[in-house]
């Protein structure tokens, strides 16, 4: 794959900004319910409350939508994010509900776009989480029981049975959920939140969060919001003010690249008919999918850690891009010769373990972050179902799923840079070793390809 002329940006490559930025916070103002954060979890929080009536102020650094909401690959999951077998062992009490929480996350979404009606390319074509060798293969299959036993709707195949490329031996398909463009998404949800009752002020920077007396104060270089109530839904950024409970997340950036456009018909020859979503088994996770505009958007197999706050603004690494193109040959040899026309990246937020979790700091701050890359559906659900909570003062059967009983969190592990090259190391050795046995089978010398049909199937 050609890396030479890729465009390298520090937004999206799906949407150009918004052109309407409001103004910065410039005086000191008072509300019922203050939301820090305009990511897609703190709009939809600021939305539902001021759809159930209340006044409520949402504060943004940037423009609404413009960090994960807008950067991520589009893949509405219906399965919870991080390693389900490790999920399984470590919360079997909890793991139903998750699951639950996941599928109705996607449900929810769905449900999002068609009230809002936002134009964003929804197709409801399902993901699958795919494999790329044997190995993988034994674990998609142990992942299937565990997923169905827990009431998900998966179900597993071969890739034709799938209809996903031959590049990918098979996988299992989660029915809910799809693809979508996220940056019209996350710009359809702003335009709501702009016409609704909330008072939405962007380019303001929160610097700090305190209690006085029986209100939360929130300063800004502009001014200070006095709340009764607050929610941080700061995400990745939580580390950025002291109020946030230690360790409650992880910032790491991930990046995406997309092709140029390509021929219909080669993209047809990939037996592509399913269209939905493609996420390897790997430890880190390779991820592809179609576009409605003929390119294929892949991305993350390797992370970066983020170690000071605020995070730096970044754009992805050419490293980084040049790895990427590197699997996205392995997967599609028959598009080797397409070339990569932009990147980007984003800061997600991963949790200690690796559960979406949400819960209060004192019953007066609420926060709900971290849903580990699962954020395109999950984090407007919780932002919801917390608004909720606010207005009702109940909670959700789902919400009670992710609620933390008190803030304090273990220290996270392999999050470190050196844990994160060792995972990335293990998944090249493997990919390594798994590829000389396949050569090995055809009678090919390793390295080689040459028993490889031009779609990309095995002969």
């Amino acid at each position: 794959m050609k890396t030479d002329d890729v465009e390298y940006t520090s937004f999206s490559g799906w949407t150009d900004p918004p052109s309407d930025v409001r103004s910065a916070l410039r005086e000191d103002v008072t509300c019922e319910v203050a939301v820090v954060g305009g990511g897609l979890g703190g709009m939809s929080t600021a939305l539902r409350l001021a759809e159930r009536g209340r006044d409520v102020v949402l504060l943004e650094a940037e423009f609404c939508g413009y960090g994960s909401a807008s950067r991520n690959a589009g893949q509405v999951a219906g399965a919870p994010g991080g390693d389900i077998q490790l999920l399984s062992m470590l919360y079997p009490r909890r793991f139903p509900g998750v699951v639950r929480f996941a599928e109705n996350a996607a449900h929810f979404l769905e449900r999002m776009i068609e009230r809002l009606d936002i134009d964003c390319d929804y197709e409801a074509t399902g993901n699958v989480c795919a494999a790329v060798s044997r190995g993988q293969m034994g674990r998609v299959r142990r992942v299937t029981k565990l997923l169905r036993k827990a009431g998900a709707k998966v179900e597993p195949g071969t890739s034709a049975e799938l209809g996903i490329p031959r590049g990918f031996l098979g996988g299992m398909r989660e029915s809910v959920g799809g693809t979508m463009n996220p940056g019209a998404f996350s710009l359809g949800v702003r335009r709501a939140v702009l016409a609704s009752t909330a008072r939405v002020f962007e380019r303001t920077r929160v610097t700090d969060v305190t209690r006085n007396g029986d209100h939360v104060v929130i300063r800004s270089p502009g001014g200070e919001v006095r709340a009764n109530k607050v929610v941080l839904a700061t995400n990745a950024f939580g580390g950025d003010l002291a109020i946030t409970p230690k360790r409650l997340s992880v910032p790491i950036w991930v990046s995406e690249v997309e092709t140029e456009p390509i021929d219909p018909a080669r993209l047809a020859a990939l037996g592509w008919t399913s269209r939905s979503g493609v996420v390897t088994q790997h430890n880190i996770m390779e991820n592809y999918r179609l576009t409605s505009r003929n390119t294929i958007v892949f991305g993350v197999r390797r992370l970066v850690r983020g170690k000071n706050h605020p995070l730096p603004p970044r754009k992805p690494d050419q490293a980084v891009v040049a790895d990427l193109a590197r699997a996205f040959e392995t997967r599609f040899p028959a598009l080797a010769d397409v070339a990569a026309a932009r990147a980007w990246g984003g800061w997600v937020a991963i949790t200690p373990s690796w559960l979406p979790v949400a819960g209060t700091i004192g019953g007066d701050v609420f926060y709900s972050v971290a849903c580990n890359g699962h954020g395109l559906a999950q984090a407007p659900y919780a932002g919801s179902l917390i608004a909720d909570l606010i207005v009702d003062g109940e909670q959700h059967e789902d919400l009670k799923t992710l609620w933390a009983k008190k803030p304090t969190f273990p220290r996270p592990l392999m999050m470190g840079a050196s844990g994160l090259r060792t995972i990335w190391t293990v998944d090249r050795f493997n990919d390594l070793i798994n590829g000389s046995r396949r050569n090995a089978r055809r009678g090919a010398a390793p390295g080689t390809d040459h028993h490889r049909r031009a779609d990309g199937a095995d002969r």
